[in-house]
């Protein structure tokens, strides 16, 4: 029988069917990598499972500690407010199971390469020969620390090409992709594409794409998806989770 503690991967959840189904398959493509490892999938809001239902099911068998790896990429206000809150819950409620909540997955320099597949495709598809300035876009948050986050990955993939590099934001705070777009239009840059900083299709990485075709862009990547990097993210995270379940000797 496998000890380990439960790693679920916790989503935000959204309205949107693709989200859902793309987060099922990063938890799939994860099992895959480890497949001696129990894993889940359980959500925030809009989709069920929630993670109190997980964690319920997971206690009837048995189950007594569980790691919950949110999937998120910045550590704003879900990650401070709403995942903590769920998870009080839960172990307030329960004596039977712990649950602990590991680091998000976060915009780690790892994704970048991923980034970068993405965006050669759709460079791909669009027939797209030259690029002379790019745009990181991000989900954008109320939360300063979480936008300027966003910059310095914006940086680090702009030295990563030796390309002049702006980020953007769906929501919550300037600029939009399309306003982003159009800036470097005014400086001269004719080739501007745009790399897609979300976890999984939905509304926000939708209307970023939009707009920034709309000004002008040449080409939007897709969102990560079920890429291997996430997977040894979601892994890496829950390792160091698990650790503060060890008991320490006295």
């Amino acid at each position: 029988m496998n000890n380990a503690p439960v790693l679920i991967a916790l989503a935000h959840g959204s309205a949107d069917p693709r989200s859902s189904r793309t987060v099922r398959e990063i938890t799939a493509n994860t099992k895959r990598m480890r497949p001696d490892l129990p894993i889940e999938t359980a959500f925030l809001d809009h989709v069920r499972p929630n993670l109190a239902t997980v964690v319920d099911r997971l206690a009837a068998k048995g189950v007594t500690e569980v790691v919950a790896v949110p999937l998120l990429l910045t550590s704003a206000y879900h990650a401070r407010v709403d995942v903590p809150a769920v998870v009080q819950e839960i172990n307030d409620n329960r004596t039977d199971v712990t649950v602990t909540v590991a680091d998000v997955i976060g915009a780690d320099p790892a994704l970048l390469s991923v980034l970068d597949e993405r965006l050669r495709e759709a460079l791909r598809l669009a027939r797209v020969r030259e690029l002379d300035a790019l745009v990181l876009a991000a989900a954008g948050s109320s939360d300063a620390r979480a936008n300027a986050s966003m910059l310095r990955v914006a940086r680090l993939w702009g030295h990563r090409h030796n390309l002049p590099t702006s980020v953007a934001f769906a929501s919550a705070a300037p600029p939009s992709t399309g306003e982003a777009v159009r800036d470097w239009r005014r400086q001269g840059k004719r080739y501007v594409a745009v790399g897609s900083l979300f976890v999984a299709p939905g509304k926000l990485p939708d209307r970023a794409a939009e707009l920034a075709l709309e000004a002008g862009a040449v080409a939007v990547s897709a969102p990560l998806g079920a890429h291997d990097e996430v997977a040894r993210l979601l892994l890496a995270r829950y390792s160091v989770g698990a650790l503060s379940l060890v008991p320490i000797p006295a």
